[in-house]
């Protein structure tokens, strides 16, 4: 008899690995949301933040998508599918690092996260090296720009200090000779509203590729920007009384401005980086968390509660997205890699890939 009931519990443990097999299988089946976009099924826990993703020039199929929890998953479809990729070179003991930034140049990578680290790859990703940074560095490195030539790259920190490298990180020299709080310091009775209660870090930093920078204070109070050749970071006063959620770089040249209320603002003027105009929005009081361009000039708006508009005119005119009211979380990155390779980033293991025409 106790063979018969061992025997029973092994049938139904089979059966029930069956059952578990057969539901991971569909599970793993991505879910279009509609004919424009589809969720990613992501073998990950669902607390974690996706925060940034990047494809291998020399082989756009390739790529890989960071986040906190030491989250790094690698593709070989495009973005179609994900599996996990081991890093030994950040198994520290204690440590559970939040990779913040991954670029590409070539077959040559890097990443960087908090705690500080830098990892560098010259072969495409197949394997990272971890690369030492200086205890001293001032902040969390934030973003990291792979440029054009062997070992050159851009690391941008926290608290506004941004370096480059010519060797792949071995040395870094000082692009920007001031601090943000002596800026501040020196600036504040120029009128910058809200500069007296910068916290010493940014919550925001975003990059064009002609080098400029834009940085959002953590309060949301003010913004600074910074462009190649000058020696300290720029504050501005924000163009709402509404605080800012974030800023970022617009194709075409100029800015885009999301307040903490929903409201979404242009720049058209990049001589005059505070001359905005407020965009016919209406986001329903969910902020905007990023907004992100397909090179045909289509626009799509991504924020909190799955929210998600597109415009197809320039900014004119949105239409919201509702079959991604769905979505059990906040959307945070619209990235697009060419014309028909789009992803959304969220919260919660959310990745949104592109599949429209």
């Amino acid at each position: 008899p106790g063979l018969r009931v061992e025997r029973r519990q092994l049938l139904a443990g089979v059966a029930g690995a069956g059952v578990l097999a057969q539901s991971q299988a569909n599970e793993a089946e991505a879910k279009p949301i509609n004919n424009e976009w589809e969720v990613v099924n992501l073998p990950l826990p669902p607390e974690v933040v996706l925060l940034d993703i990047a494809f291998v020039p020399d082989n756009p199929k390739r790529g890989f998508l960071l986040g906190t929890k030491q989250t790094l998953l690698e593709t070989n479809d495009g973005g179609k599918t994900w599996t996990k990729k081991g890093l030994e070179a950040a198994q520290d003991e204690g440590f559970n690092y939040r990779f913040n930034s991954i670029s590409f140049s070539g077959n040559e990578g890097y990443i960087v996260g908090k705690p500080p680290i830098l990892l560098h790859t010259s072969n495409g990703g197949d394997s990272w090296e971890r690369v030492p940074l200086n205890a001293k560095l001032p902040g969390t490195p934030v973003l990291i720009t792979a440029l054009p030539g062997e070992g050159q790259a851009e690391m941008t920190t926290d608290v506004g200090a941004i370096y480059v490298t010519s060797n792949a990180g071995l040395l870094w020299k000082a692009a920007v000779q001031e601090t943000v709080d002596a800026t501040l310091n020196r600036t504040v009775s120029s009128g910058i509203s809200g500069a007296s209660f910068y916290t010493g870090q940014f919550s925001s930093v975003k990059r064009s590729p002609e080098g400029k920078y834009v940085a959002v204070s953590s309060r949301g109070n003010f913004y600074m920007t910074w462009e190649p050749g000058q020696t300290f970071w720029q504050p501005h006063n924000r163009a709402s009384a509404r605080r800012l959620q974030d800023m970022g770089w617009r194709p075409e040249g100029g800015l885009w401005l999301a307040t903490r209320g929903g409201d979404l603002f242009f720049n058209n003027d990049e001589k005059n980086l505070e001359n905005f105009k407020q965009v016919n929005f209406g986001a329903r009081g969910f902020g905007i968390l990023d907004v992100g361009f397909q090179p045909d000039g289509t626009l799509w708006a991504a924020g909190g509660s799955g929210t998600l508009y597109k415009s197809a005119d320039g900014g004119k005119k949105w239409k919201r997205t509702k079959s991604a009211d769905k979505i059990p979380g906040n959307l945070y990155a619209v990235k697009f890699v060419n014309e028909k390779q789009g992803f959304i980033l969220g919260n919660a293991s959310i990745l949104l890939r592109y599949i429209g025409a």
